[in-house]
């Protein structure tokens, strides 16, 4: 059987992401970091940023004995799990759109190459029309800033009014304890030089931002979490942020939560409602922390869900 050049990358990209780090090469392969894909009008480029290893028996919670191991045995991994960072980028009705940004130099060598791949795909960071955040998280914001500059210098950065009110109030990060109180910090450093220069622009989730793009609150991960609609010629794709972290786990058990979620119940509850939403009426979706390019369909089983990804056949996570 021939297979296409696609479907090709697709099952290698797949071997890596599932190999314990162990039997994973150490030999570097250059990748162009970025995959193309037509949604009715638009264009959606998925960008890498890279990845780095989640150690995630120690970043899980709500969980039940031994149900990590088990997932991730039965999904031929071992923790720590590589885990994907990915933006990505719509080109609509003459408007570059990236929806989150990457990390920068926030997290080491492995993440921060989101300007790397929107290059390879044939785009400058001043070419950027608007940022769409689906939080303020750093592994999101980070790419906002290089060199201690505005990487895109030419945008207007767009976040919910809930996720400015919570990460900018003096009172909220006098309260926050441990990691919480330096996304504050991180906050100020990537986003306050955009607020400063008055080129951020809050939003109600449910107001069209621009033709075929519609902000949906999932507030939980963050308080302002939020998706983003694209909907053209009758077909759709839903940019969800961090609904999810770990697939292998939270696709057969919906209800696990990480130690990242501000609001871990509300995090759990809003990922349970997206994955049924996504089932239901059967759209693409694009998750950041899917193995990438991290865009696909769910598919139910019983309670329990399987991944779709674009490039390749499927894949089951759970029993």
């Amino acid at each position: 059987m021939k297979l296409s050049n696609k479907l090709v990358a697709g099952l290698i990209s797949l071997s890596l992401f599932s190999l314990p780090a162990s039997a994973q090469s150490t030999h570097t392969i250059a990748q162009p970091g970025y995959y193309r894909m037509q949604l009715g009008s638009f264009e959606v480029t998925a960008l890498s940023d890279g990845t780095i290893p989640q150690d995630l028996p120690k970043l899980l919670t709500n969980t039940h004995p031994g149900e990590i191991e088990r997932l991730l045995n039965f999904n031929y991994q071992e923790s720590p799990v590589e885990t994907s960072v990915n933006t990505y980028l719509v080109k609509a009705n003459n408007k570059l759109l990236l929806i989150d940004a990457g990390t920068a130099g926030a997290y080491g060598p492995t993440l921060g190459h989101m300007l790397e791949s929107l290059s390879n795909a044939g785009y400058k960071p001043e070419q950027i029309d608007a940022v769409l955040l689906t939080h303020i998280h750093p592994d999101h914001t980070g790419g906002l800033m290089q060199d201690g500059k505005m990487a895109f210098p030419n945008a207007t950065i767009y976040i919910s009014k809930p996720e400015v009110d919570f990460w900018f109030s003096e009172e909220n990060k006098q309260k926050a304890t441990g990691d919480l109180k330096a996304y504050f910090d991180f906050a100020e450093k990537n986003v306050g030089p955009y607020l400063k220069a008055g080129k951020v622009k809050t939003f109600t989730a449910g107001a069209r931002l621009f033709p075929g793009i519609t902000p949906l609150a999932s507030p939980g991960h963050t308080p302002g979490h939020t998706f983003y609609a694209l909907e053209s010629k009758g077909q759709k794709l839903v940019f969800m942020g961090d609904i999810m972290h770990a697939a292998a786990i939270q696709l057969a058990d919906p209800s696990v939560t990480i130690q990242y979620d501000v609001d871990p119940k509300a995090a759990a509850a809003a990922r349970k409602a997206a994955f049924a939403n996504a089932v239901k009426d059967n759209y693409w979706i694009a998750i950041d922390h899917v193995s990438f390019p991290g865009i696909g369909h769910l598919r139910a089983e019983g309670a329990k869900y399987s991944w779709i990804p674009v490039n390749y056949s499927s894949y089951a996570s759970g029993e």
